[in-house]
């Protein structure tokens, strides 16, 4: 019997929680030394700060702008029902970040409108898993099922993962878009598309 995405989602928050702060800080350190894949100088990538257990750091977003690369974050917010809204993009200037709702750190404002995701050449998307097909698993907040439809056609999608977060195969629903690309510690950016691969299966 294939697992839901809760029990996906509660599996590799827990795994996530037990990985070592040395662990977690090498990964992090391996991320942001990708950053040379993902974008040239004088391109728009957007990013995102990753908080708690998510692999990365904020490393990779200053290695990202020290390379000359413009980079977006993300501001999430809440129409007045409690329904997310496609995401708002602040341009990234270090040491200038502010807490944020759900535990996030953004730019000040001004802000760029949620069309502004399609400047962009590169997307990195939080994840909690991705398979070799291009199938995310988020958090389930909708933020990001919001944002990605208004990409760019040519943009990289590329979820953030660990390495045994990369796997073969993951429950799908009609709305999810799909990764194009993940990106891991120790494989780096790798294309996505594939029916099949080395990863480990959370569902069959």
């Amino acid at each position: 019997m294939s697992a839901t995405k809760a029990d996906l989602r509660a599996a590799i928050l827990s795994s996530r929680r037990a990985v070592s702060t040395h662990e977690h800080d090498a990964e992090a350190r391996a991320l942001a030394e990708h950053a040379t894949t993902l974008a040239a100088a004088g391109q728009t990538v957007c990013a995102y700060v990753p908080v708690e257990a998510e692999p990365g750091s904020l490393e990779l977003v200053d290695s990202l702008y020290r390379r000359g690369v413009r980079v977006l974050l993300p501001v999430a917010r809440l129409d007045t029902a409690g329904s997310p809204l496609p995401l708002q993009w602040g341009e990234y200037v270090p040491g200038e970040l502010r807490q944020a709702p759900f535990g996030l750190r953004e730019p000040a404002e001004p802000w760029l409108t949620a069309e502004a995701v399609g400047d962009a050449v590169t997307l990195l998307v939080p994840a909690l898993s991705v398979d070799r097909r291009g199938v995310r698993l988020g958090r389930g907040a909708g933020f990001y099922d919001r944002s990605l439809p208004s990409a760019s056609p040519s943009a990289r999608l590329v979820a953030v993962v660990r390495d045994d977060e990369l796997v073969d195969r993951l429950p799908a629903e009609p709305h999810d878009v799909s990764m194009t690309h993940a990106l891991t510690p120790r494989l780096g950016l790798v294309a996505l598309g594939t029916p099949d691969g080395p990863g480990m299966g959370f569902a069959t």
